[in-house]
């Protein structure tokens, strides 16, 4: 696949990668999210302080030192609960880079991503979030699809036991960019978070890949 550059170059990997994504507990359970790289450094962070479970309307990224990678803001009102992507700190009368939000209002739906630029990109994300079981796809010209990341369950390596679901892998394509990534995980969970009884609150459960 073409390299895939939406945040920043230095976050795309020359191979397939793996990163490790834990959601932490700062100071209260669930507070914010750390990714490691594959040797095990810190990549990316995103914290949230404060007991207040209620849904975000901003949401940073940031990188290792803490500097700004990427603001994702909740549109509201919004039917299909709408987010839009910015570069850094947003300022004022920036345009948004990407836009996610729900494919229908109803039932359970895939999350269509678009990318602004030249040309622009749209990307569909499929499975269930709260299971940490769930693909990106990019639309292709054909009307074709293609994996680029994953989100799925870890294993510790020693005891090939199945860890929580507060840590999970984030699988990339080759140059595929990891910030761009972390983000939609970011909006996956406020909009799903881990609940796994409701319906409404799974994406797509197909999870083929129509490219293989």
């Amino acid at each position: 696949m073409n390299k895939v550059v939406i945040v920043d170059e230095k976050f795309c990997f020359p191979g397939e990668t793996q990163l490790t994504v834990h959601k932490t507990s700062l100071f209260f359970p669930g507070d914010g999210f750390i990714v490691y790289d594959p040797k095990g450094e810190i990549l990316f962070r995103f914290d949230s302080y404060g007991p207040d479970s209620k849904p975000k309307d901003e949401l940073v990224l940031m990188d290792s030192s803490g500097k700004c990678l990427l603001t994702l803001l909740r549109k509201k009102p919004s039917l299909r609960q709408r987010w839009e992507g910015y570069i850094g700190e947003k300022a004022e009368h920036q345009d948004p880079i990407l836009s996610v939000c729900r494919s229908s209002i109803i039932g359970r739906s895939s999350l269509v991503v678009e990318v602004y630029g030249d040309p622009d990109e749209e990307y569909q994300i499929e499975g269930s979030y709260p299971q940490r079981c769930c693909k990106i796809y990019i639309e292709k010209e054909n009307s074709s699809k293609e994996a680029v990341a994953e989100i799925k369950r870890k294993v510790d390596p020693s005891t090939k036991v199945m860890l929580g679901k507060d840590v999970f892998l984030l699988c990339l394509k080759p140059v595929f960019d990891s910030a761009f990534a972390m983000g939609l995980v970011l909006i996956l969970d406020q909009m799903y978070g881990d609940d796994v009884d409701d319906d409404a609150q799974e994406v797509d459960p197909t999870l083929e890949d129509s490219s293989s």
